[in-house]
């Protein structure tokens, strides 16, 4: 049991017959008392600390009581929310904080109250980091409010209530590897998504974890935090949503300025920090929406950004979108976003499961009207060239593309029909031949010199052996009539869903897989028959 308070001499003696007189003090045998039994001496005890200060060591038997929660679940329940309901009344009333005037009574007794604030506190963290489900919600929900009468009692700034108290010990446990995701989705809900102040305090104290991290510091957490914080609430009314009563620091918590300020400078040491690729993922799909929003120069991203694209695979596809958005947004200069969005065209982009994100963000970046015919000839070139192994699922979404984009780029058309001048060029096409005159291994798109050559690769696609792909190649072939298509009705094409659409087609008459019922397949006719062998028996010897 914590050390008992000593107050005044005069009333040590008679203290003590009286607590022994009213209450024992909690032992194995009173612990495992009835429910009912713990529950009024739970109140017996809250109310006597209540009504005078010659029962403060009551809240060392409450203490008690929490520190041995698994004798009497009960009791410990009742004694943990009344202990949070004593310091909240004690704070108020302002025992908790030194007198001006150094009365040594009175100094022992604060300094004693002070104590057992935190050890009840360590004992809540305690509970917060590896408790169950329902009591780490429950420690949450106290520790916020003793972190609010702190910050309104004991007259914490701002800048203090960053720095110390109860508030970023509670940010401290939640960002352990320790924490559940279930505990750290309730604080999210009933604090960050309410209360502008929680924000600031939130992403300044992130920053400090992260400039004092350790071993213990778990980004998981951190970065989950972080996400579910909402961009731009100073476009709230100023003031509505305060959670901690300080009118000092209030008035300019809620501005764009500071929020921007916090924000950017925690997110700045998120993404410098030894991030695993999961989590640069996790950071690059909520890039636009969650993360640059928070920055006031967004340039300051493009360092991220640009690392994330020397990944490789899916996560330069990520990072690229997101520098896309900047380019678009926030109208930032990046003039190698095209050459860079063009190396990504390579043999397994078609076949890979980030496939209709790639052509929608090929969609996106590639729809201004303004591009260089050079540039986009490129493109069209080598998805071309790319369609001749790519699967049926993938090719049927490119043409259409395609097809827009000669309509958006009347220029591009000479690759799909050029006029042939003179008998001297027409003999060269007819008799050797022509070179295509595409580098396929240029990586600058402006000097590929896909502009002066053909789409070949489609008429090909026309002889395709998937009757779909087929029909939508020849598209290119006919007069361009229809305006455009609107190419998410194709990025969803799969094996399964181009197998079930043939399935579904009724039959109009019955289909011969057969001309002739064979009477042997893996061994020799009988003799004497005049049905020639099967061509399996001709191939492969199965005597054996």
């Amino acid at each position: 049991m914590p050390g008992l308070l000593d107050c005044t001499e005069h009333l040590v003696r008679k203290r003590k017959r009286d607590e022994r007189d009213a209450l024992p003090a909690p032992t194995a045998k009173a612990s495992r008392s009835g429910e009912g039994e713990g529950t009024v001496e739970v109140d017996v005890l809250e109310n006597q600390i209540l009504e005078s200060r010659r029962y403060y060591n009551n809240i060392a038997i409450l203490i008690d009581y929490v520190r041995h929660r698994d004798t009497n679940v009960n009791q410990a329940s009742l004694a943990i929310v009344a202990l949070c309901r004593i310091f909240s009344r004690l704070m108020a009333s302002g025992m908790m904080e030194k007198p001006g005037q150094q009365v040594e009574s009175e100094v022992v007794i604060t300094d004693w109250l002070n104590e057992r604030f935190y050890e009840y506190r360590a004992l809540l963290m305690d509970s917060l980091a590896d408790g169950r489900h329902v009591e780490q919600k429950a420690c949450l929900e106290l520790l916020m409010q003793l972190s609010k009468e702190e910050a309104a009692c004991l007259n914490l700034d701002g800048d203090l209530l960053g720095r110390r108290g109860t508030f970023p010990m509670i940010l401290q446990v939640l960002t352990t590897a320790s924490c559940s995701d279930q505990v750290r989705g309730s604080f999210v809900e009933n604090y960050l998504q309410k209360f502008d102040d929680i924000i600031v305090f939130t992403f300044r104290q992130i920053a400090n974890i992260l400039a004092d991290s350790d071993d213990s510091t778990d980004l998981n957490g951190l970065i989950f935090v972080m996400i579910a914080i909402k961009p731009a609430p100073w476009q709230k009314e100023h003031g509505k949503d305060i959670y901690y009563n300080i009118p000092k620091a209030n008035s300019g918590l809620c501005s764009a300025k500071a929020q921007k300020r916090a924000a950017q400078d925690a997110w700045i040491l998120v993404l410098k920090g030894d991030i695993t690729k999961a989590q640069r993922k996790t950071l690059l799909g909520v890039m636009s929406h969650r993360v640059v929003p928070w920055f006031a120069r967004p340039e300051l991203l493009m360092d991220f950004l640009t690392d994330s694209f020397d990944v490789g695979g899916s996560t330069s596809l990520m990072a690229l979108s997101g520098l896309f958005s900047l380019v678009q947004e926030k109208n930032l200069d990046y003039p190698q976003f095209y050459t860079k969005l063009y190396s990504l065209l390579d043999p397994h982009i078609l076949h890979s499961k980030h496939r209709s994100r790639f052509l929608r963000l090929l969609d996106t970046s590639l729809a201004s009207t303004h591009l260089p015919a050079l540039l986009v000839a490129s493109f069209i070139k080598r998805l071309g060239r790319l369609c001749l192994h790519a699967p049926p699922s993938a090719i049927v979404a490119i043409l259409p593309w395609i097809y827009n984009l000669f309509k958006k780029h009347p220029t591009c058309t000479f690759m799909i029909h050029r006029e042939v001048h003179g008998a001297d060029m027409e003999e060269t096409l007819v008799n050797p031949g022509m070179k295509d005159p595409f580098r396929m291994d240029e990586t600058d798109p402006i000097g590929t010199g896909a502009i002066d050559s053909s789409l070949w690769e489609i008429e090909t696609l026309q002889s395709h052996y998937h009757p779909n792909v087929a029909t939508i190649a020849r598209i290119i072939s006919e007069q361009f009539t229809k305006q455009g298509y609107s190419v998410e009705d194709f990025l969803d094409h799969s094996y399964g869903s181009m197998l079930d659409a043939e399935l579904s087609k009724p039959n109009k008459k019955k289909l011969v897989v057969e001309y002739e019922i064979p009477r042997k397949v893996f061994t020799y006719n009988d003799e004497p028959s005049s049905d020639a062998d099967r061509i399996l028996m001709q191939l492969w010897d199965f005597s054996s």
